[in-house]
């Protein structure tokens, strides 16, 4: 849930990328954090774990305004993927505001990709969420390789596989060299801020005589 801080007149968001493991979660946010410096507020943190990482920092996004008289900062956010780290996944999306769903493109992965997108919606009703309803983006990471000998699942795979049924903006992408990465983003901060909007404009019709 958003966070208000009227001393500095900021609204912060929690947005989490979430996926399987080495589906390019860490590879997105190291590409944001490189490519949009400028908008980085502090240094990201990145905590260990057995091959595999929780990075997150801080990112204050250009030219999207304010809303109410406040800037928005955005606290950006990775999951571990490797099945075993649930809690650490449950841990991180606590407050989240909107996610960023990372599917690995090769066609051994497929099983996993299905796997991780059922534990996000199980996570996210543990936080009385729906992944029908959160602000969601789904990246298809990995495409590069598709040139290069690895067998890689036809896009159409994946949207029926993955987006049947949520119906939520897809990206081609290939986080190694960020294509892909910046629409994604920029997706997913207009999709929160929008919800964002609505949530604040309910809260004052309800409170107003």
């Amino acid at each position: 849930m958003a966070t208000f801080n009227p001393r500095e007149r900021t609204i912060e968001c929690k947005i989490v990328y979430y996926g399987p493991g080495r589906c390019g979660k860490t590879t997105n946010l190291e590409y944001i954090f490189r490519a949009f410096n400028k908008n980085t507020m502090a240094e990201m943190v990145s905590i260990n774990t057995k091959g595999d990482r929780t990075l997150y920092f801080d990112f204050l996004p250009m030219g999207v305004g304010k809303v109410r008289g406040f800037d928005i900062k955005i606290q950006l956010y990775t999951v571990p993927g490797q099945p075993k780290y649930g809690s650490t996944r449950k841990m991180v999306l606590k407050g989240v505001d909107g996610v960023v769903f990372v599917a690995d493109s090769l066609e051994i992965r497929g099983t996993a990709n299905l796997l991780s997108l059922k534990d996000l919606s199980e996570n996210l009703k543990s936080e009385q969420k729906s992944i029908f309803q959160i602000p969601l983006v789904l990246q298809y990471n990995k495409r590069d390789l598709e040139g290069q000998g690895f067998p890689v699942m036809p896009v159409e795979r994946m949207e029926r596989d993955l987006n049947s049924k949520l119906k939520v903006p897809a990206h081609l992408a290939s986080a190694l060299n960020g294509t892909g990465v910046g629409a994604t983003l920029k997706d997913i901060l207009l999709l929160t801020l929008r919800q964002l909007q609505r949530e604040l404009n309910w809260a004052r019709r309800k409170v107003e005589p």
